[in-house]
């Protein structure tokens, strides 16, 4: 287990428990958080829809100076373009921030509103000056609104891509016998599908709020698989805490989520997944091994001592000469296996 936990760290995966790194190897289902997990987790700006009679600069400039205490992707997204536009933001109090909604802040003596249309709508925001966006699925655009006080004044249309990794990686683990890949995302469905589809996710739900993925791995739980979920950020962390195992983006991700997970991807390479998955099996494989080894043994000395061929101080010699065996050649026997697993998953990565 100690070899095994260092072929991990090696492979950029942090195990907190040994009794984790057993889990490993028998999962059945994963699931993946969207922003940030299986995307790149840096959204775009690339496109601007003011309300009529509102400027494009004004709407860029209230829903950054809003989002500027955020660290969603979103928000980063949002403060990057207003950079390259050369707008000065106006300062921002008050800020209240919904995960998996949207946020609310103090601007220029108004209240700004900017999050998914049904956040802005329990916020009590006229949508009336509005027109759905008219969006092809395959864009795949997610959609922030930007409301003054109680009037939308429009939206903003961000797009991500998914990690170049992401897909032979999931591949892999269907390959390895996981029978479910689903993926959970608070955006609408056709961004949903359109990355689902691309990764080749068994199922996705899209709309999901942190309780909505919560209850989501619990039902999988409930269907008997033994659920590994990933994630990156706050919205994720009671979900990873109910996993049978939850496993973190530890360069993107965010403290809260890194904390509730028991095992941290060091360089956010989704290819480590099916590395640990082998790594996992390899290592169970060696302490049955062992086991077995150790029982026969005891056992073949129990059958011979009863049938008079071994005498107790004989007995006592074999089991301490078995001893200086294993404690002699556990160390390059493990040595070796260790660098074949690592030379084979090296070959993997």
């Amino acid at each position: 287990m100690v070899a095994a936990i260092s072929a991990a760290a090696r492979l950029g995966i942090l195990v907190k428990n040994v009794a984790d790194l057993e889990i490993a190897g028998k999962i059945t289902a994963m699931v993946f958080d969207k922003t940030g997990t299986v995307t790149i987790g840096r959204l775009y700006v690339t496109k601007l829809s003011p309300a009529s009679g509102v400027e494009p600069s004004t709407l860029l400039s209230l829903a950054s100076a809003a989002e500027k205490m955020s660290k969603h992707p979103a928000a980063r997204a949002l403060l990057e373009v207003a950079k390259q536009a050369n707008l000065t933001l106006p300062e921002a109090d008050n800020f209240t921030e919904t995960p998996g909604k949207g946020v609310t802040a103090k601007v220029a003596g108004s209240k700004i509103t900017v999050g998914r249309e049904s956040f802005l709508k329990e916020n009590n925001v006229t949508m009336k000056d509005i027109t759905e966006p008219s969006l092809h699925e395959e864009q795949g655009f997610s959609t922030l609104y930007v409301a003054v006080d109680n009037h939308c004044i429009g939206w903003v249309g961000l797009q991500d891509k998914t990690r170049p990794e992401a897909q032979q990686a999931i591949k892999d683990l269907v390959a390895l016998g996981v029978k479910r890949v689903t993926m959970l995302t608070g955006d609408r469905d056709e961004v949903a599908g359109r990355v689902a589809a691309e990764l080749g996710c068994t199922d996705y739900k899209a709309h999901c709020l942190p309780q909505d993925k919560l209850a989501i791995v619990e039902k999988i739980k409930k269907d008997g698989h033994t659920v590994v979920v990933v994630g990156d950020g706050i919205n994720d962390a009671p979900a990873l805490a109910a996993g049978d195992l939850g496993i973190a983006m530890g360069a993107a991700g965010s403290d809260v989520a890194i904390n509730s997970a028991s095992i941290a991807l060091l360089s956010d390479d989704l290819k480590r997944l099916p590395s640990l998955v082998l790594l996992s099996r390899r290592t169970r494989s060696v302490i049955n091994w062992n086991l077995a080894f150790g029982v026969s043994f005891i056992l073949i000395g129990w059958s011979f001592s009863l049938m008079g061929l071994i005498v107790p101080t004989l007995a006592g010699f074999y089991i301490s000469q078995a001893h200086l065996w294993l404690f002699s050649t556990a160390p390059s026997g493990a040595s070796r296996r260790r660098n074949a697993t690592l030379n084979a998953l090296a070959g993997k990565l």
